[in-house]
């Protein structure tokens, strides 16, 4: 179920995408201060902006909020990659710019990041195995980056591997905040985070 088939009794789409943003603001802010399952619909709304009765017309249950945010962080990053990179005139260098564009996207959607991987054991069945079918998709937009930029002179593994890890990396920076974010600031992170990755990827195709 990705966002945009969350029903919703509104037909403007770019006011569905206004409103949703502002729940997934208004929802985050809760779920850190309360946790998932102490977070009302109806505080919610409120956290948003508005009315009881005008969130029911952009979501149906609580859940769809995680889907909301899921969906979110899939989009931007999709979009953050696209900005930074020409897959047409791919380059290691442009393969590094463009992952470090995606730790500091990390760095922007860190609570979003946190609230994923604390509440995502909250949901029933179907709905997690949304929440990590998109999480795939993440991975093969970074999977794709790399294949593309070194030219296929990687395996489909090392490929899934080196993609699996960047991701963790970049999520890391959020779910282990207490305590990298006291050793490093979000640059010298990044920087030492693509050294290693690209002293890997050299050593491997050399």
């Amino acid at each position: 179920m990705k966002g945009e088939k969350i029903l919703s009794s509104v037909k403007d789409q770019q006011l569905i995408k206004v409103r949703r943003e502002q729940i997934i603001k208004g929802a985050i802010k809760l779920f850190k201060e309360k946790g998932f399952h102490k977070t009302t619909t109806r505080e919610i709304a409120s956290e948003s902006g508005f009315s009881i009765g005008t969130l029911y017309e952009y979501i149906r249950t609580k859940e769809d909020v995680l889907f909301l945010v899921c969906d979110s962080i899939h989009e931007q990053v999709r979009e953050r990659i696209a900005q930074a990179i020409d897959l047409k005139s791919p380059s290691i260098p442009s393969m590094m710019q463009a992952l470090r564009s995606f730790f500091y996207l990390m760095d922007e959607m860190q609570d979003e990041i946190v609230i994923l991987y604390q509440e995502v054991k909250s949901l029933n069945k179907e709905s997690r195995k949304h929440v990590l079918e998109r999480e795939r998709d993440m991975v093969g937009i970074i999977e794709n980056v790399i294949s593309t930029c070194t030219e296929g002179k990687l395996s489909t593994k090392e490929v899934s591997l080196l993609g699996n890890n960047i991701v963790v990396q970049g999520h890391m920076w959020g779910f282990r905040r207490w305590i990298m974010q006291k050793q490093f600031t979000l640059e010298e992170y990044t920087n030492a985070q693509l050294k290693l990755i690209e002293h890997a990827i050299n050593k491997q195709i050399s």
